[in-house]
């Protein structure tokens, strides 16, 4: 294949302010249904919406979550992205850290590509047919390192949010 039938996409994910999102990729029809599961069981007092690019047969984008609001974003999101085997989950009430592992051990789940509350764009090929995930910007470029007082405000907001003793 030449590269004139390659296109590279930047899709801008929008992260309203409280919310988080969640993009990897998966491999198989139930996903929606056990991400689901995995969300609801292992943060009840999240809200979400979750949403899969379905890669072959019907080709649809699936979708369920127990917002209606969240779930119709992870659903446009999605339809941005438009990469097989791609999932989106936006979540409010609850952040990345407390369902990450219950994604990560879903057994279709491939990847985890992002898990953010800040600016995301997401780099994607367009093969005509085909779409590919890339990769993710997360973010923005850091200004510098960190010294001892950066440490210290680093340290004293962890045990502030409560995710560290001491």
């Amino acid at each position: 294949m030449s590269t004139s039938n390659l296109r590279l996409d930047v899709v801008e994910i929008e992260v309203p302010e409280g919310y988080n999102v969640i993009i990897g990729r998966a491999h198989f029809i139930k996903t929606v249904e056990d991400l689901y599961e995995a969300l609801a069981t292992s943060c009840p007092s999240a809200r979400f919406g979750i949403a899969f690019c379905e890669a072959s047969q019907k080709r649809l984008i699936r979708h369920d979550g127990n917002d209606e609001e969240l779930e119709a974003r992870a659903v446009e999101a999605c339809r941005r992205i438009a990469a097989g085997h791609v999932f989106v989950v936006y979540i409010k009430n609850a952040w990345p850290i407390n369902v990450l592992n219950a994604i990560k051990h879903v057994q279709e789940v491939v990847a985890i590509d992002a898990a953010t509350a800040n600016p995301l764009k997401v780099i994607v090929a367009d093969l005509g047919e085909q779409r590919a995930l890339l990769g993710v910007a997360d973010g923005f470029k850091p200004l510098g390192v960190e010294e001892e007082e950066d440490v210290r405000e680093r340290i004293e907001f962890l045990r502030k949010i409560g995710y560290k003793r001491g």
